[in-house]
């Protein structure tokens, strides 16, 4: 493996544990504040005295993570410029506004009210401190929704335009990147995450109280909040899951084939249950895709383009074509890319050496406003970043993990639809505390939480390889000139401090519920 290849996996590695860890962190920020303002909306308005400790209990242990949260997210954004530099310069115009709106606008808006949250009972009237616990659930919903916005515009860029004076892309519709699908359905999708994962936890924990029959009202009540947050969102998760998987069939359709680890395309597809991937497939060869599957007829097809019998492109169409369906092979996009690639670089060349007449040629063909430039992008610019590839089979992802991802992801989240509506009937009935075997799974469930969730980031972002910018910026061009060396070194410090943050989190988190609420909400 050449040097360049050596930095490029050492990069991702280092990016995918920061990201993995922090991620770790933000779903109970995302999911908890909504739950917490919630029960002390509760305490403002009957002026119980038990709610107000619920608050405050859950409270506490929304701070332990948010600060640890922090400073993992920070690192991360810092990484687009230590470890992505070629990336940074390439969209800067377009990544940096959501995250610099993320800072100004969210940020500020939580570290602001979150002082009040804490600091501020018996200082500030209730209404007013109801307020601030309400501000930062949504400073932290704003915060997700601009990084979320950039994430999206990775995996479909729109409403930019390629400047060749600068060779870089420029942003010329703001609403059009926030208010793209992607971007709309990524939000709600990751939101009723965090929802889902915050819910198991309070409801683990609350479970756990009443296993050791410690304030079983307190636990009760917790779990009041938690599985109907939970069943209501692990419903609405679902439903955008569907909204997403919709999308990347339109805008993506490698990643759906690796998701359903289909090879051969097919009219009329049917979504895959239950599957063992062939550990030898290989790409364009005759081996089965399974040695195992239980499928439902049509349905891919169906989940896809909304159409029981539209025909769902699989891994060899994409690679090398199809000309019955109107596919185009890896290679010929790859050719088509290096029309775009050479033209942008006799462009620049005759602007080094003053040639008018050049310039004036070429310039028509980077205006969209234009005919010639229209059908430029459409049949040359569009596949830019593929004359960066060697092979067409560079386009395809890790198969195997992007399946087994996007399955695990899928069960668990449909076992905690049906989780949640048992343990909310148990608490209406008022009988959980006679349920032990479902208190041990609640506290079991809990983990299960995060591998749904981890794994979901899997298929989303190795779903995509080799590009980090969908068809524009392949993986391998995104990154700084380093040594690879230092990059490997960063990473093995990374993974000490993060591993010894989790672990005080952890401690600290435990520490905290064995302690248990404060009596009287002090």
């Amino acid at each position: 493996m050449d040097q360049i290849s050596v930095l490029v996996e050492w990069s991702r590695a280092q990016f995918a544990l920061t990201a993995m860890y922090h991620w770790i962190f933000v779903p109970l920020t995302l999911g908890m504040t909504y739950m917490i303002a919630f029960m002390e909306t509760i305490y403002v308005r009957t002026g119980n005295e038990e709610w107000k400790r619920i608050t405050k209990f859950w409270g506490k242990l929304f701070g332990i993570n948010f600060a640890i949260g922090v400073a993992t997210g920070i690192i991360l954004e810092f990484e687009f410029g230590t470890n992505w530099s070629n990336y940074s310069w390439f969209v800067g115009d377009i990544f940096g506004a959501p995250l610099a709106i993320e800072g100004i606008m969210a940020f500020f808006l939580e570290s602001t009210f979150i002082a009040i949250m804490f600091f501020g009972w018996n200082k500030v009237s209730k209404k007013f401190h109801l307020l601030s616990t309400w501000l930062v659930a949504i400073g932290a919903s704003l915060s997700a929704l601009w990084i979320l916005v950039a994430n999206a515009w990775m995996q479909f860029p729109t409403g930019t335009v390629f400047n060749p004076e600068t060779a870089r892309n420029e942003m010329i519709d703001f609403w059009s990147v926030l208010f793209s699908p992607v971007a709309v359905n990524k939000f709600l999708h990751t939101i009723s995450n965090g929802f889902v994962v915050s819910a198991l936890f309070i409801t683990g924990v609350s479970a756990w109280f009443i296993i050791k029959k410690r304030e079983v009202l307190f636990a009760k009540r917790s779990m009041l909040i938690a599985t109907t947050f939970g069943l209501l969102s692990s419903v609405f998760l679902a439903l955008t899951g569907d909204g997403s998987a919709y999308h990347v069939a339109q805008k993506q359709p490698m990643k759906l084939a690796a998701m359903e680890g289909l090879y051969n395309g097919q009219d009329g597809a049917g979504l895959i249950m239950i599957g063992v991937i062939n550990p030898k497939k290989q790409v364009g060869d005759d081996r089965n895709d399974y040695i195992f599957k239980i499928e439902i007829p049509k349905m891919l097809s169906l989940l896809g383009y909304r159409n029981a019998n539209a025909f769902v492109p699989g891994i060899d169409d994409l690679v090398y074509g199809n000309e019955s369906k109107g596919l185009i092979s890896a290679q010929e996009k790859i050719e088509r890319g290096t029309v775009a690639m050479e033209t942008l670089n006799q462009y620049r060349l005759a602007k080094q050496n003053g040639d008018s007449t050049t310039i004036a040629k070429l310039s028509v063909l980077f205006d969209r406003q234009t005919a010639e430039g229209q059908e430029f992008f459409e049949n040359y610019f569009r596949y830019f970043g593929y004359s960066h590839l060697k092979k067409p089979e560079d386009i395809v992802p890790n198969v195997p993990l992007v399946f087994y991802s996007f399955h695990i992801m899928v069960a668990l989240g449909f076992f905690f639809i049906i989780f949640f509506a048992i343990m909310l009937f148990f608490v209406l009935k008022n009988v959980v505390e006679k349920r032990k075997i479902w208190l041990l799974l609640a506290i079991w469930t809990f983990p299960l939480g995060f591998i749904a969730s981890q794994a979901g980031w899997i298929v989303a972002e190795v779903g995509r390889q080799p590009w980090v910018i969908q068809d524009l910026m392949p993986v391998s061009m995104a990154v700084s000139q380093v040594s690879a060396s230092a990059v490997q070194l960063t990473f093995i410090l990374f993974a000490i401090i993060f591993t010894s943050l989790l672990i005080a989190e952890v401690s600290i988190m435990n520490k905290a519920i064995k302690n248990g609420p404060t009596e009287g909400g002090k």
